[in-house]
């Protein structure tokens, strides 16, 4: 069995490891033990810096760093990183093209209990409407890692999503190759295809494997850069299976799916059906019952496959 370790933790561990080889500095708005920059405070002290419950400001004074020639990661949960302290991202980081990375961690309904205020369905979509923005949604701990140096090296805003509940393991460290704005086929097949970003990669691979044993054949893409998209792997999976499912912890407007459909749309117009939260707000409950509930299941993908075959000509 796969290990299971959160992208939270994986991001907390990068700052840490990473920390030795780059110049960075960490902001926290007194969320650093959840956020897990935590460990890199213990490590380096004089390089992290709590700026309490006011995310707004921790974005300002994050954009000031930049513009004084630092990097710095920007950490708090997403619904208070892309929700409360859009306005600032927008204004301060985005307009001016700084070079701040926001480490947003508990995203979407995996935070579980915590309940509709703190499950951030949405942040996907604000982030994509902000011109210039890089945004990546890794898979894996390994994937996140590999984001979190992506970040450093690239010149620019960033929004890396990280989530709460730990995931399988897909990638090898040693072997896996991260590339910004570039997605990564796991699976070959030319019946369909399931494009995943973040937990829900895991997913589409336990659903190719349903649907083989109905006869199915699917291509899994892992798509980690939501923005720039992969618009080549895309359409290219377009042109070779006629039907597309796209699979997100995240609502299907404005998000992955979105993303996808335009890209088709635009170029290749094929049948594209979403998974994703519908138009709803999360709740509180445990994460197994949540994602049964919101359909962010392997089974559901299948169902949608299923429909996006019936679709095509």
């Amino acid at each position: 069995m796969a290990e299971k370790i959160a992208t939270r933790e994986a991001y907390g561990n990068a700052l840490a490891e990473l920390g030795e080889k780059y110049d960075f500095v960490v902001l926290d708005a007194d969320l650093a033990a959840a956020t897990k920059t935590g460990i890199f405070k213990k490590k380096y002290p004089a390089r992290h810096f709590d700026c309490g419950i006011a995310e707004g400001n921790m974005m300002a004074v994050a954009a000031g760093l930049a513009a004084a020639g630092k990097i710095p990661f920007a950490s708090t949960f997403a619904m208070f990183a892309a929700g409360r302290a859009y306005e600032q991202i927008r204004n301060a980081i985005g307009y001016p093209h700084l070079n701040v990375k926001i480490g947003a961690t508990h995203a979407g309904i995996t935070v579980g209990e915590d309940g509709a205020t703190h499950q951030c369905n949405e942040d996907l979509a604000l982030m994509r409407t902000i011109p210039g923005m890089t945004i990546v949604n890794p898979a894996d701990a390994v994937e996140a890692r590999a984001a979190v140096e992506a970040a450093i090296l690239h010149k620019g805003p960033m929004y890396l999503r990280f989530g709460r509940f730990a995931v399988p393991v897909l990638y090898n460290k040693e072997s896996y190759k991260f590339e910004l704005g570039r997605g990564v086929n796991m699976a070959e097949g030319k019946d369909v295809t399931i494009i995943a970003t973040g937990i829900m990669v895991d997913m589409a691979l336990q659903a190719a494997e349903l649907l083989k044993a109905d006869g199915v054949s699917a291509r899994v893409i892992n798509i980690h850069t939501i923005k720039p998209l992969d618009k080549e792997i895309v359409l290219d999976a377009a042109r070779a299976t006629g039907a597309i499912v796209t699979a997100e912890e995240h609502s299907i407007i404005g998000g992955l799916g979105s993303a996808v459909a335009e890209a088709v749309g635009e170029a290749c117009p094929v049948p594209v059906v979403r998974v994703g939260v519908e138009d709803s707000y999360g709740r509180s409950g445990s994460v197994p019952a949540l994602l049964e509930l919101y359909g962010l299941t392997p089974a559901n993908i299948v169902a949608k496959a299923k429909l996006a075959l019936s679709l095509k000509k």
